[in-house]
C-alpha cells in the first residue's frame, strides 16, 4: 500500500512535468514604418532665398536627388527612424520664378518635395533722357549709332557677356572657348593694339601677329557680336631705341612706367622724336581701324585706359602707364589728339570712345581733373579686379557721378567676373563686362561662366540682333 501511495504520487508530478509549456518567447516588434513621411510636401521662397528643413521619416536613411545648383542639402542625424536635413535655396537673381523638385527616397520607397523660388524684382531702368542720346562723334556711321542706341536701351536690363582675346591680342581663341565651356558665345570680344609695333612680323619669324589681318572681328560681328579694341601703346626708351625697332629690334619698347622713359610731355610737343613717333604710331592704327570701317565693323574703342587711375595714389608720378604718367592735363591733351587726328584726319566714324576709370579707394576725389570731358567721352568704363563677385556700388556710383549721368557705364576690365544678377538688383546699370582672361580668377569657375551664360541678365551672342 506504500508503495502503491508513492507510485501515485510520482505519477502525479511526471503528469504535471508533461503539462508545463515552456515560456512562449513573443514576436519582435515590428516599429518601422511601412512608408515615407515628411513634415511638408512644398516650399515657397522668397526672392532673397531662405533656409529650409525637412524633417522625414522613414524605413532606412533616405537618400535626395534632383537638387539643382541653386538648392544645397546638409546632411542630419538618422535617429529612431527620423532625420531632419537642412536646405539652403540660394537668392534668386533672374527676372524669372524658378522651381524644383526634390525626390526623397528609402529603399523602394519615395516622396517628392517642390521647391517654387520668387523671381528677382525687375529694376527700374534710369530715365533714357539722363544717358546722351547720340554719339559725340556727329559723322558716327548708322552701325555706330545702332549699337549705342542698343547699349543704352539695355541698360539696367541686362548685361552683355564679354572677354578679351589672348595670344596675338586678335583672334576669338578665348571666344570660342567659353563656348566650349558653356554652349554660348561671349556678345563682346575684347581685341588689343598691343603688338602694333610687331605687325607685320617679318617673314620667317615663328611668331606671327598682323592686324591687318581682321577675321577674328569679322567672324564677331557677322555673328552679331560686339568689337572691343583696346591699346597697350608700346613705346621706346629712347631715340636710339627706336632706330633700333626700325630694324626690328624691339627689346627697348614698353609701356609701363618702370620700364620706360618715354615722355607723353615731350610727346605733345612738335619738333621732338616723341612727337614724331606717336604721330606715326597713330597713322598706323588709324590704318588697322580704317579696316573695320570698310567692312561696316563698329568698334567700342579704349585707348589709355587706366591712366585716369593713377593719379598720385602710389607716389609722384607713380602711374602704371606712360600715357598717365605726366598727370591729367598731358593725358588729356593725348586724348584729344587721339580724336582729333583719328576722326578729323584719318576720317574714322566708327569709333564709340570708352574713358576708363581705376577705381582704387580714394582715387575719386581726383575722377574730374583727368575726366576729358562729356564731349569727347561716349561711354565711362570702371576696370574691377576684387576677390569677389558682388554688386560694385561704390564703382559704379563714382563712374555715372562723373558725368553726372549723361554717360553709359560699363565694367571695361575684370579679373572675377561681378555676378550680374546682384549688380542689376541693387540697380547699377554696366553695360557688359570683359573677363580679361580664363585661367587667373579663381571665382570664375566652368558652373560660374554657364551659370551667367544662362541666366536671364546676361546677353550672350546667340542673342544679339544684328546692329548692321
Amino acid at each position: 500500500m506504500k508503495y502503491a501511495r508513492f507510485f501515485i504520487l510520482a505519477m502525479s508530478i511526471l503528469a504535471l512535468w508533461a503539462c508545463k509549456k515552456d515560456p512562449v518567447t513573443p514576436d519582435p516588434v515590428d516599429n518601422a514604418p511601412k512608408d515615407i513621411t515628411l513634415d511638408a510636401a512644398s516650399f515657397d521662397v522668397p526672392q532673397k532665398g531662405q533656409s529650409l528643413t525637412l524633417t522625414v521619416t522613414a524605413p532606412s536613411r533616405p537618400k535626395v536627388t534632383g537638387l539643382p545648383d541653386w538648392i544645397a542639402l546638409t546632411d542630419g542625424t538618422y535617429k529612431d527612424y527620423k532625420i531632419t536635413l537642412g536646405l539652403q535655396v540660394a537668392e534668386n537673381t533672374d527676372y524669372a520664378e524658378r522651381s524644383a523638385t526634390l525626390t526623397v527616397t528609402s529603399g523602394t520607397l519615395s516622396k517628392t518635395v517642390s521647391v517654387k523660388q520668387a523671381a528677382a524684382e525687375r529694376p527700374t531702368p534710369p530715365e533714357p533722357a539722363t544717358v546722351d542720346a547720340d554719339l559725340t562723334n556727329a559723322q558716327a556711321s548708322a552701325s555706330a549709332r545702332k549699337v549705342y542706341e542698343f547699349l543704352r536701351k539695355q541698360a539696367g536690363q541686362k548685361i552683355l557677356s564679354g572677354v578679351q582675346s589672348g595670344g596675338t591680342a586678335n583672334n576669338n581663341d578665348r571666344v570660342n572657348e567659353v563656348f566650349q565651356k558653356t554652349g554660348k558665345h561671349p556678345a563682346l570680344a575684347g581685341y588689343d593694339y598691343i603688338f602694333l609695333q610687331y605687325s607685320p612680323t617679318p617673314a620667317g619669324w615663328s611668331w606671327v601677329v598682323n592686324y591687318g589681318d581682321i577675321s577674328a572681328a569679322k567672324e564677331q560681328w557677322k555673328a552679331n557680336g560686339l568689337v572691343s579694341f583696346m591699346w597697350h601703346w608700346n613705346v621706346p626708351n629712347s631715340e636710339a631705341d627706336w632706330t633700333k625697332g626700325k630694324a626690328g629690334n624691339f627689346d627697348g619698347y614698353n609701356f609701363y612706367c618702370d620700364k620706360t622713359s618715354f615722355s607723353i610731355v615731350r610727346a605733345l610737343q612738335e619738333g621732338t622724336w616723341e612727337n614724331e613717333f606717336i604721330l606715326q604710331d597713330i597713322e598706323k592704327v588709324a590704318g588697322y581701324l580704317k579696316l573695320l570701317q570698310a567692312e561696316g565693323i563698329p568698334v567700342l574703342w579704349r585707348p589709355l585706359h587706366e591712366a585716369a587711375g593713377n593719379y598720385t595714389l602710389y607716389g609722384s608720378n607713380g602711374a602704371w602707364f606712360w600715357w598717365g604718367r605726366g598727370g591729367a592735363e598731358p593725358c588729356k591733351k593725348l586724348w584729344k589728339l587721339l580724336r582729333d587726328k583719328l576722326e578729323g584726319e584719318y576720317g574714322l566714324d566708327n569709333l564709340i570712345w570708352v574713358w576708363t576709370l581705376d577705381t582704387t579707394v580714394g582715387a575719386e576725389k581726383d575722377y574730374a581733373s583727368w575726366y576729358p570731358g562729356n564731349d569727347l567721352v561716349d561711354i565711362v568704363g570702371v576696370d574691377i579686379y576684387a576677390d569677389d563677385t558682388d554688386a560694385k556700388s561704390r564703382q559704379h556710383k563714382a563712374a555715372v557721378d562723373l558725368s553726372g549721368g549723361h554717360k553709359l557705364v560699363t565694367v571695361s576690365e575684370c579679373g572675377n567676373i561681378p555676378d550680374p544678377g546682384k549688380c542689376l538688383s541693387a540697380g547699377e546699370t554696366w553695360n557688359w563686362f570683359l573677363a580679361w582672361d580664363l585661367e587667373n580668377y579663381p571665382l570664375n569657375t566652368d558652373a560660374y561662366w554657364k551659370s551667367l551664360m544662362t541666366s536671364s541678365r546676361v546677353l550672350t551672342r546667340e542673342q544679339m540682333p544684328s546692329l548692321k
